[in-house]
């Protein structure tokens, strides 16, 4: 593995200049149909250009970029990685413009061939790459990314760029390998705290460290601040917290259960379910005005409240007919109908931003407690994942694109976080180590 300091060390022998932004003329393509369903585009990494400096190096920070990439393209469901061997791009070669990249990726024959060069400018880590589009017989685009300080975490931010760049380009709708991911970590002592990570899985980063119960957190529309429960004096209370200055605000005071909060898309109301008056039902909260109002009122258990992406409905969990089950109601509280009655649990909705599904946790025969799907009118679900009985899997959360989907399961004895597409494919473990990994939250774009 590249660390930290042989990254800074390797860096500080490149140096970059003369370098150009190049933008095209191609006609932009667009994908209409469900990725699940059309034939992937084949595409070409052929690497990036990190000098001579990086040639002895076991694992060359190139490599690596490359690599990186790579994971990104594929985990989008738009492109299929092909993979042709090529030499080592030469750094002062690795530009757009230069002849033998462009000349190799004509030769090809694959759709999209991508490569770029890594270097400093001053005190500036600057990436260059680039795309060539076969069916144009073009050069598709060129992006110069320029920043500081020089770290291994902005390098693989800019390499995240690039990949979100390629998938817009050729789909229309914004990338996620830019985007994090907020989930519940306990550690050696009993801790649960919040931590913050790439969507892949890099560089987690403790948010909280209350020596208290955080669980359930769920992100802001804007990315700034999360909502959690945390335990106080055997209660719960709702906390706002704003990830870059760390300040906190209490929400909702803990007098009661106070859980599974959630943002309205237009970020103006919480919705959460608290006991306030016995048991659980669900509330709003207005942020600007701090007034709660209360939208069910049954005598049953109600929580876990998801918002559709216009902000019109709520989905949630009630076992008013007996067992969990999924309802939905417009966001006053009327019009309240149940969407699922097959099996006898079936909870923790929530909305794809696309607004066609809403995900939740299925109790399946031999099989436990799984993720399915459905449509919001409940006439047609769809399993996600499967496994032995001992496999439970929890709190899921969509990606941004729709496509995706992060949950919280115990494969392999403890509870990690993973990341499956949304017809259960393209399973991977993001988390490692640890004690226990829950209750993952995917950011907005």
């Amino acid at each position: 593995m590249f660390t930290q300091r042989g990254f800074l060390a390797f860096i500080a022998l490149l140096g970059v200049s003369g370098l150009v932004l190049f933008e095209s003329n191609a006609a932009d393509v667009f994908l209409e149909t469900e990725r699940s369903e059309f034939q992937k585009i084949p595409i070409w990494v052929m690497g990036f250009g990190d000098g001579k400096a990086g040639a002895n190096a076991d694992n060359p920070i190139g490599t690596q970029m490359a690599d990186i990439l790579k994971a990104d393209l594929t985990r989008s469901q738009v492109f299929e990685v092909v993979d042709v061997p090529m030499p080592a791009l030469e750094f002062s070669h690795s530009h757009c413009q230069g002849v033998e990249p462009l000349s190799k990726a004509k030769e090809s024959g694959a759709t999209v061939s991508s490569w770029g060069r890594i270097g400093r400018k001053n005190s500036q880590l600057v990436m260059e790459a680039c795309a060539y589009d076969g069916g144009n017989d073009n050069l598709a685009m060129g992006k110069r990314y320029v920043g500081e300080p020089i770290t291994f975490k902005l390098l693989r931010l800019m390499v995240h760029r690039w990949a979100d760049e390629l998938v817009s380009r050729y789909t229309g709708d914004p990338g996620i390998a830019k985007t994090k991911i907020v989930y519940v970590s306990q550690d050696a002592s009993g801790n649960r705290d919040l931590y913050v990570m790439d969507y892949d899985g890099f560089g987690p980063k403790r948010v909280t460290a209350d020596r208290r119960l955080s669980l359930m957190p769920a992100w802001s529309p804007d990315q700034r601040s999360v909502v959690y429960t945390t335990y106080r004096k055997n209660n719960q209370e709702i906390i706002q917290l704003h990830l870059a200055s760390g300040s906190r605000k209490i929400l909702v005071s803990a007098q009661s259960l106070n859980i599974t909060p959630a943002y309205s898309p237009n970020g103006k109301l919480v919705a959460f379910a608290s006991a306030a008056d016995g048991n659980s039902d669900i509330y709003t909260l207005n942020l600007a005005t701090q007034e709660e109002v209360k939208l069910t009122f049954d005598q049953s258990a109600d929580l876990s409240p998801t918002w559709s992406p216009n902000g019109r409905e709520i989905a949630f969990t009630s076992d008013r007919g007996g067992r969990p089950q999924i309802y939905v109601m417009s966001a006053d509280g009327s019009n309240v109908r149940r969407l699922t009655f097959e099996g006898t649990y079936n909870a923790a909705p929530a909305w794809s931003p696309r607004g066609d599904w809403i995900v939740y946790v299925c109790h399946l025969p031999n099989m436990g407690f799984k993720l399915c799907r459905m449509t919001p009118d409940g006439q047609q679900h769809v399993q996600i994942t499967s496994g032995p009985q001992n496999e439970i899997d929890d709190s899921p959360s969509w990606a941004p694109d729709g496509w995706h989907l992060v949950f919280s399961s115990t494969r392999g004895g403890k509870s990690h976080i993973f990341m499956v597409n949304m017809d259960g494919t393209g399973l991977e473990q993001l988390t490692s180590g640890g004690r226990h990994h829950s209750s993952p939250s995917w950011s907005p774009l």
